[in-house]
């Protein structure tokens, strides 16, 4: 852990904020003294993935709560950020360190020349020794393109960066085997695998009502980064010195998997499926145990309103999905391709039909 050269932290709002809204300056600053130390020494870099955008702008704009509704949510987010990132840029001047600001959708992980252009950015304010903030671009995302919370954003961060250690912040100290809040329970200091946290009920979102996310989307934010490689430690903003510095704090969630290709890590943790295709079971042998492309001859039904490039969901006769891809055809063509060989859709429609509805490389199971 201490010898991570590139590392992601993650900060939540109600580490930065007032239960009320509003950044609290002192906790802005307490974190920043951190970062900026480690930073300090050259041989490590940081990327933050800070929330706090649409907790900052409740008070200005006269909110006692975050909202519900996705119009006043982005609002809020229109007057926090800057107020978020000016914030960054005065504590970060302290240490005569510039800040560059990244706002991301899902879209950017997705999209290929997005994607490339974010790593881009990124790769180059470090280079150029800036500190590199991220955060959701709540001002335009939508339900369709949003990641649902900062923890998931972070640990697609991770990945998008090559980061060798992801750090998750809260006003938590780390997972508890029960409600931490009451006598009796432990903190779990390492998580090897999913069965590690089988017995333990994870919470949600915390009273204060600034944040989306709780603990849930903290652990499963580890679970992914951990699927990809990364090892990840959980623990509260103010042990965050000691987190990177390798001390014991936290849960520290080891490796699981290997890394793989950034958008397929999008494609099964953070895209929204717009349909659904079911398969018939040779198909499904053919997708899941042999990883080959889903042709049309395997295809039984279509179910939703897509279009080609668009992420669908590859179903069982069952109804149970086995898979997620980028589909090729819109949905209203899929009817007339089911249960066909493409040499003979070549023949009737066309040479541009002469090809796989999802390809194995737009291709992730949902299941070991």
């Amino acid at each position: 852990m201490s010898g991570a050269r590139r590392t992601v932290v993650k900060v939540g709002s109600s580490s930065l904020t007032t239960a009320s809204g509003g950044l609290d300056a002192d906790r802005v600053d307490a974190l920043v003294d951190v970062l900026a130390k480690v930073r300090s020494g050259g041989e490590r870099e940081i990327v933050l993935v800070s929330s706090g955008a649409i907790a900052a702008g409740l008070a200005p704009l006269g909110l006692a709560r975050r909202p519900r509704d996705l119009a006043r949510q982005q609002a809020a987010a229109s007057v926090g950020q800057g107020l978020l990132v000016a914030r960054y840029t005065a504590s970060f001047a302290r240490y005569g360190v510039r800040v560059g600001q990244v706002l991301l959708t899902s879209d950017d992980m997705s999209r290929r020349a997005h994607h490339r252009n974010a790593s881009r950015t990124l790769d180059k304010l470090l280079a150029m020794g800036a500190f590199p903030i991220v955060n959701e671009n709540d001002t335009v995302a939508t339900d369709e393109i949003r990641f649902g919370d900062n923890d998931r954003l972070a640990a697609l961060v991770a990945h998008l960066v090559h980061a060798d250690l992801l750090v998750l912040l809260s006003d938590v100290d780390g997972v508890y085997d029960g409600d931490p809040a009451k006598p009796g329970t432990s903190r779990i200091a390492q998580v090897r695998g999913p069965e590690d946290l089988a017995h333990v009920e994870i919470g949600s979102a915390g009273k204060a009502g600034v944040g989306t996310g709780g603990m849930v989307t903290k652990v499963e934010a580890a679970r992914i980064a951990a699927a990809a490689g990364i090892p990840v430690v959980l623990t509260s903003a103010v042990h965050a010195a000691d987190a990177l510095a390798g001390h014991d704090t936290g849960t520290f969630f080891h490796p699981t998997g290997r890394r793989f290709a950034d958008r397929l890590l999008w494609l099964k943790h953070a895209s929204t499926p717009q349909g659904s295709l079911t398969l018939d079971d040779g198909a499904v042998r053919a997708v899941v145990e042999r990883r080959m492309s889903l042709l049309p001859a395997g295809i039984a039904g279509v179910d939703g309103d897509f279009s080609a490039g668009d992420p669908v969901e590859l179903r069982d006769t069952t109804g149970r999905a086995v898979a997620r891809g980028l589909v090729n055809f819109d949905a209203k063509e899929i009817p007339r391709l089911i249960g066909r060989s493409t040499h003979e859709l070549a023949r009737d429609l066309g040479p541009a039909y002469e090809r796989e509805v999802v390809h194995r490389d737009d291709l992730v199971l949902l299941h070991p």
